[in-house]
C-alpha cells in the first residue's frame, strides 16, 4: 500500500474479500463503499486552472459520510461556528460516563436502544444532581457526544459531556456558579448514573425492546438477565470529571477534539504490509504510553465497522438549558443573569468558496504553485461504468 495510508486504501485492497466472508448489514456496506470512493473520480468533481501559471487542479467530491475520516473537518468547523454563539463566559467542565463491559456487550447488539439509554441516563444524572440544592441548585446546560471506541478500536461506549460550571437558579432569578475548580461529586454522579441506566435497561427488557444473539443469547432468559443486572449493580461505574478549562476559545478548541470524530483518523495509520495494518495508539492503562498495534486487515476492518452507527442516530445531543426546544430563550436568560451581551451575528456568505475560507481559514481561490487565482474549467463528470483513472487530489 502507498505511503500516507488511509482507511479508504485498506477498504480498496481488502474490502471485497471482507464482504465475501462476512454477512454485513446495509449500513456497514454503504459506509465501506462511501469511504472507498470518497474524493475519487467515481463521485465526480470539478477542474480549475491558475490564471497566472496555468497549473490545472482536479478536485473530486466528498462522500460526506459521517464515518469517513476525510469528511469531518468542514462539518466540524460548521458545527463549532454554530456553537460559538451559545458559549458563556464561565468555566466549563468535561464529564465522561462509561458503560462497564457486561453492559457494553448488550449495547453492541442493541445500539439504538442502549445508546439512547446511555445518553438519557447521563443527562438525567447531571440535571438531577446539578439541580439538587445540596450540590448546586441550578439548571445545567449539556452538550453530550457519543464515542463507541477506545484507542485500540475495541467497542468501548461512553459519552463525553461538556457542561458550563453553573446555571440559572430553579426560579430563574439568579446565576448559580459552582465552586472554583469543583463541579459535582463524582461518586454521587456514578451511583445515580448506574441506577438510572439499569432501571431504564430493565424497562426496555420488560418491553421486549432488546435482542440477544451470539455470545449473549442466554440473556433472553429473564433469570440470566436479572443476574447480569444484579452483577452490574454491585460494581462501581466509571464517571470521570476532568478539571475545568477556560473561556470560549478554549471550549471551542476542546469541543473540536470530540465532535465529528471517527473511530480512527488516517493520521494514526502507519502502513499496510503483507495483509496487516499498523497504527499508533495510546495505552491509557499505562500512563498514555504511545504504542504501535498490528492487526490483520480483516480484523482492522471488523473493528472499524464496530463503530458504525444506525441510520438517523444522533451522536451529538443537547440537554438542560441547551436543549433544542428552548435554547434561544434559556441562553438569553443566562446572559441576562450574567450581565453579558448577546454575541454579534455571524454573516454567512452565499458563495461556497467564501464560506469555506471563513470556516477553515484556507482559500480555494489561490494557486498553491504561484499564488495566482484559480478559475473554474467546469465539472468533471462521473464515470458511466467504472472509475476513471485517478487525477491528483488537491481538495
Amino acid at each position: 500500500m502507498p505511503e500516507g495510508l488511509e482507511v479508504a486504501d485498506i477498504f480498496h485492497h481488502h474490502g471485497d474479500a471482507y464482504r465475501q466472508v462476512h454477512d454485513l448489514g446495509r449500513v456497514e456496506r454503504r459506509v465501506m463503499s462511501a469511504i472507498q470512493v470518497c474524493r475519487t473520480a467515481t463521485l465526480g468533481g470539478h477542474a480549475e486552472a491558475c490564471d497566472s501559471c496555468g497549473t490545472v487542479r482536479y478536485s473530486y467530491n466528498s462522500c460526506r459520510n459521517r464515518h469517513c475520516p476525510k469528511c469531518q473537518g468542514l462539518a466540524r468547523a460548521q458545527w463549532l461556528e454554530d456553537r460559538q454563539a451559545e458559549l458563556l463566559p464561565v468555566p466549563y467542565f468535561h464529564v465522561v460516563f462509561t458503560l462497564p463491559a457486561p453492559i457494553a456487550e448488550v449495547a453492541f447488539h442493541n445500539k439504538v436502544v442502549v445508546y439512547r439509554i446511555l445518553f438519557q441516563a447521563a443527562a438525567e444524572t447531571l440535571l438531577t444532581i446539578g439541580g439538587d440544592p445540596k450540590h448546586l441548585g441550578a439548571e445545567l446546560g449539556i452538550v453530550a457526544v457519543l464515542h463507541t471506541w477506545g484507542q485500540n478500536l475495541h467497542h468501548h461506549p461512553h459519552v463525553h459531556c461538556i457542561v458550563p460550571g453553573g446555571g440559572p437558579s430553579q426560579d430563574g432569578s439568579r446565576w448559580v456558579a459552582c465552586r472554583p475548580g469543583f463541579f459535582l461529586p463524582v461518586r454521587v454522579l456514578s451511583r445515580l448514573f448506574r441506577q438510572r441506566f439499569l432501571d431504564a435497561l430493565l424497562t426496555a427488557y420488560a418491553a421486549d425492546s432488546l435482542r440477544f444473539s451470539g455470545t449473549i443469547a442466554g440473556l433472553i432468559d429473564p433469570a440470566v438477565f436479572a443476574d447480569r443486572v444484579a452483577e452490574c449493580r454491585r460494581i462501581e461505574w466509571v464517571v470521570y470529571a476532568k478539571p475545568p478549562f477556560g473561556g470560549p476559545k478554549q471550549v471551542l478548541a476542546y469541543l473540536g477534539r470530540y465532535t465529528h470524530r471517527v473511530a480512527i483518523a488516517n493520521s494514526r495509520l502507519i502502513d499496510g504490509v503483507d495483509g496487516n495494518v499498523r497504527f499508533r495508539w495510546k495505552d491509557y492503562r499505562h500512563h498514555d504510553k504511545a504504542k504501535v498495534m498490528t492487526l490483520a486487515a480483516d480484523e482492522f476492518i471488523r473493528r472499524f465497522l464496530l463503530h458504525v452507527l444506525p441510520d438517523g442516530f444522533h451522536r451529538i445531543r443537547h440537554y438542560g438549558f441547551l436543549a433544542n426546544g428552548h435554547r434561544a430563550n434559556k441562553l438569553a436568560l443566562c446572559r441576562r443573569l450574567l450581565a453579558v451581551p448577546a454575541p454579534p451575528k455571524i454573516e454567512v456568505p452565499a458563495d461556497y468558496r467564501q464560506r469555506y475560507a471563513q470556516l477553515t481559514g484556507r482559500s480555494l481561490d489561490t494557486c498553491s504553485c504561484c499564488g495566482g487565482r484559480m478559475l473554474s474549467l467546469g465539472p468533471l463528470p462521473r464515470p458511466a461504468l467504472r472509475p476513471l483513472p485517478l487525477w491528483p487530489d488537491s481538495s
